[in-house]
């Protein structure tokens, strides 16, 4: 049995892993520093309202994201402790910087023998609407910095010629010159949308590699705002063309940083090539949800190995995975009212289909519906309801040997929940179905 201290230093997001975790029989504390997110899995995990107090006390210790509040600076506090002997997942400065400084992490692809696409970072919006006038041509808005959490704002350029692009920047300058203190043009490029993952224990990459395939759109068909995710389809592989020409060239320098935990990086991919568009050098959410219901190792077995720099032997479902982000409104918008009105403490009803439910009571504390993943949510009296501030309060899985397998099981899933006001995509892994794997399998980057 090994002593977790799990960490959200800003909003609460690692809860489902804190608690899957905790039902493998170990011991759990969990922090979270955000006022507003404190009850989010209560009910469900041990909580704790100094996580420094229980340093000594934990064998492992799990940040869940690049933040401290408005700061980034997980990344400081983990190798600080790494320093002191404690086992960690968790980044560095440096690597925290590849997501809060797009120009950075562009900098450092480029510096290993990976290719970026034409960008620019600008801090003054008259300097970007000039260039996009000069150089007119499709581009993609990136905010910098604390901003770039406000998901919404970033921005793909639709117009050949640029002009909607140069529309939006003079309503940015408006209503966000205040806050957006700098942002990246990228030139837009048509293709699959894929990202490569990679779970590293401080050494090297362990295997196999992750990847998945993000729905950021609020509605089916990939429209609507941009959210920080709708849901993913995922499958796993070996280290295929698609990684060793991609995260495959950062190994050394991942060594050298001792970074420890999940690293992502989001691709477009066509038949002239592989075109890194940004990092994630943090767990994705709810992707390392969806991960973790694919992992055949135990959850708490695997987090202890890769934080000690061992290689967990990391067994997985080898087909197809999708997670669906159930929501509530006024997600992905924030309205306290509108939160206050429809979905603060809104009850999770589980119909008749699920193992150990009875209607809206888990029958066993220690039982999940199959499938069934908490974000933000909290457990009261054996009922589950949602909690904190952001309307996300469920992701529901589904796996198969297919990608429409998992999806049927996914949304059958789904079917059996009743959340008063509740919302969700229904096309995740759609589009690998409709074409998206067979071009990649086509381009000759999957592999066997």
């Amino acid at each position: 049995m090994t002593n977790f201290l799990f960490c959200s230093m800003d909003a609460a997001l690692i809860g489902d892993i804190a608690w899957q975790v905790s039902r493998e029989g170990h011991d759990v504390q969990y922090y979270i520093h955000a006022a507003g997110d404190r009850e989010i899995a209560d009910g469900f995990v041990t909580k704790t309202d100094d996580w420094e107090a229980e340093i000594e006390w934990a064998d492992v210790v799990v940040f869940d994201d690049i933040w401290v509040g408005n700061e980034v600076g997980t990344g400081k506090l983990a190798q600080e402790l790494r320093e002191r002997g404690t086992a960690v997942v968790g980044g560095t400065p440096n690597t925290d910087r590849l997501e809060e400084d797009r120009g950075y992490a562009m900098e450092v692809l480029a510096d290993h023998g990976i290719e970026t696409l034409e960008h620019q970072v600008f801090t003054d919006f008259d300097a970007a609407i000039d260039h996009v006038e000069a150089n007119p041509a499709p581009y993609v808005i990136k905010p910098l910095g604390e901003v770039q959490n406000v998901k919404r704002l970033l921005y793909v350029g639709r117009e050949d010629d640029g002009s909607d692009v140069v529309d939006v920047l003079r309503a940015y300058k408006k209503a966000w010159g205040h806050r957006m203190k700098g942002f990246q043009l990228q030139r837009r490029v048509e293709g699959v949308e894929i990202a490569v993952c990679g779970f590293f224990n401080g050494n090297e990459f362990i295997e196999p590699i992750n990847f998945n395939f993000e729905h950021k759109k609020l509605f089916p068909g990939n429209i609507g705002p941009s959210t920080g995710e709708m849901g993913t389809s995922m499958f796993w592989a070996g280290r295929n063309e698609l990684f060793r020409e991609t995260l495959g060239k950062l190994e050394g320098w991942l060594a050298e940083e001792g970074y420890v935990g999940s690293i992502d990086l989001n691709c477009i991919v066509n038949a002239d090539g592989i075109h890194p568009l940004e990092f994630t050098p943090r767990f994705g959410y709810p992707t390392i949800i969806l991960q973790e219901e694919s992992f055949e190792t135990p959850t708490g077995e695997f987090f202890e190995a890769l934080a000690n720099g061992e290689d967990p032997g990391l067994e997985v479902h080898r087909g197809y995975q999708i997670g669906v982000r159930v929501v509530l409104p006024p997600f992905p918008f924030d309205d306290e009212a509108t939160y206050a009105e429809n979905s603060r403490n809104a009850a999770i009803v589980f119909e008749g289909a699920y193992p150990g439910v009875e209607g809206d009571r888990v029958t066993t504390s220690g039982t999940a519906p199959e499938g069934v993943h908490i974000e933000d949510a909290k457990r009261v009296e054996n009922q589950w309801r949602a909690a904190g501030e952001s309307g996300m309060p469920l992701v529901v899985t589904g796996k198969g040997e297919t990608m429409r397998e998992a999806r049927e099981q996914a949304y059958a899933r789904i079917d059996e929940i009743v959340i008063p006001n509740m919302y969700y995509r229904d096309d995740i892994g759609e589009r690998w179905v409709d074409g998206e794997g067979d071009r990649l399998l086509a381009w000759g980057y999957l592999g066997p």
